[in-house]
């Protein structure tokens, strides 16, 4: 049996200090293509396993996945006896960004989400040459996002596909097949369906907080393989794929085919439990929901990859994610850099990570590797999953995440942009504001108050 892994509880505490972070300034230290001083590249250790040796301080967040990576850590010392791996439990979101620009006790790495790091970027040490052998092995997304004027400043860690979760039994019901879900038409299509066998029902969940809301917006605007800015910085709100997804979200509020819930709050989890929500377009990370949170219809929810926005288009996109950072202060930055190419590129350390351990016997679901090695649908990390009963969410995760368009690094001040464009999204998602007002409205203030302010 499976036990249920962990939510995305550090992602997203660490996503919604975001906020917090960007308003001190320490995130505006640079933009992409704005750094002010040279980076530091860091050259290739020389030394073998048996020979390398030292002592590293690796941060991480407290909670169950720190308690994956100890254990993970524990093979990294069995394959590299000599070096003393000091791994601590810290407020990353509270304590790196700011230790970063002081230079004051840095770890010699970090677990960091992929969100900050272009803003952080002049404090890291560039490891575009250290990545470069596993550069066409790694996930083109994690690649991209990681990357400033060219160079790449994090280790890529996990993948956080995008899936459609739904009902099984409502559907069959319905006569509605999931795998004729193939575009966000083909959705509207079947929520109608739906709501006609079942009138109570508002199949289409749409999240009502405005950072997680955006968020999201972001997943399906990389599934056309855009986002917020271009690598240059450039705001491309104003488009057909944003225009697209706006258009979407206003015809299915209009039909009355959504339900606004925030996420996973008692809410949300009432009416998905009582049936009034079939679908559920999220991450992978949804999946904590049916294994922890979800009492009536445990066993009942199942997972497929996202509608194609055109016919023929990528099936996901990601939602969130993380990577390691290696400061450009660090003391011992080459060991710090075995211990992440180990967890992340080689084999036994990405199976320590997402396999059966003593934290999660089942292996840990709530995301995927980034190396393309470790994604083999025949060979899964983890277990199927009793609470969607017994499916291989293994299989359509990688399957799935496979899919994923390369992005644009994250601009600093997108948590800031959450004040415009999120805000606006959950106007639009009330039936207060049309997609074209969603669009100018946000993009003016975007500009004048975030990129020309930079």
């Amino acid at each position: 049996m499976s036990t249920p892994p962990l939510a995305r509880r550090g992602f997203l505490k660490g996503a919604l200090g975001m906020g917090a972070l960007a308003a001190t300034g320490s995130l505006a230290a640079c933009a992409p293509g704005g750094t002010t001083a040279a980076p530091s590249k860091l050259a290739k250790p020389t030394a073998s396993a048996s020979s390398a040796k030292g002592e590293i301080t690796i941060w991480n967040r407290s909670g169950d996945l720190f308690k994956v990576f100890d254990a993970a850590i524990g093979k990294f010392r069995e394959a590299y006896p000599g070096v003393k791996v000091n791994h601590q439990a810290v407020d990353i979101d509270a304590k790196l960004a700011n230790t970063l620009i002081s230079g004051t006790g840095v770890p010699d790495g970090s677990f960091w989400d992929d969100a900050k790091i272009s803003g952080q970027a002049e404090h890291l040490f560039d490891l575009t040459d250290l990545i470069s052998p596993y550069r066409d092995q790694t996930a083109p997304y994690k690649l991209s996002v990681n990357t400033v004027d060219g160079k790449i400043y994090g280790v890529p860690w996990d993948l956080d596909p995008g899936l459609l979760w739904y009902r099984e039994d409502i559907l069959e019901d319905a006569g509605v097949d999931p795998a004729g879900l193939a575009t966000y038409d083909d959705l509207v299509a079947a929520a109608r369906t739906v709501k006609e066998k079942v009138p109570s029902t508002k199949p289409i969940h749409l999240d009502k907080d405005p950072f997680l809301g955006q968020l999201w917006l972001e997943m399906l605007a990389n599934q056309q393989g855009t986002s917020l800015t271009d690598a240059q910085g450039k705001l491309r709100l104003d488009s057909a794929e944003y225009r697209r997804i706006l258009t979407w979200i206003e015809t299915a509020v209009k039909d009355g085919l959504v339900t606004h819930a925030p996420y996973l709050k008692p809410a949300d989890v009432n009416t998905l439990d009582n049936g009034q929500q079939v679908f559920v377009p999220w991450a992978i990370w949804w999946s904590f929901a049916p294994q922890q949170l979800l009492k009536q219809t445990k066993g009942k929810w199942r997972a497929a990859p996202l509608p194609a926005w055109t016919p023929g288009g990528a099936r996901s996109g990601a939602m969130g994610g993380s990577s390691f950072v290696i400061p450009a202060k660090a003391k011992n930055p080459e060991l710090a850099w075995l211990l992440y190419e180990f967890l992340c590129f080689k084999e036994p350390g990405y199976t320590a990570v997402y396999g059966p351990n003593d934290v999660y016997p089942g292996g840990l679901s709530t995301s995927v590797p980034s190396f393309k090695p470790a994604l083999d649908p025949a060979k899964p990390l983890f277990e199927p999953i009793e609470a969607l009963g017994g499916q291989d969410l293994w299989k359509v995760a990688v399957e799935a995440a496979a899919t994923i368009p390369a992005a644009a690094p994250i601009p600093w001040w997108w948590a800031e942009s959450v004040d415009y464009l999120g805000n606006n999204l959950q106007r639009l998602m009330e039936g207060k504001m049309s997609p074209d007002q969603v669009i100018s409205e946000s993009g003016e203030k975007i500009q004048r108050n975030l990129i020309d302010r930079s």
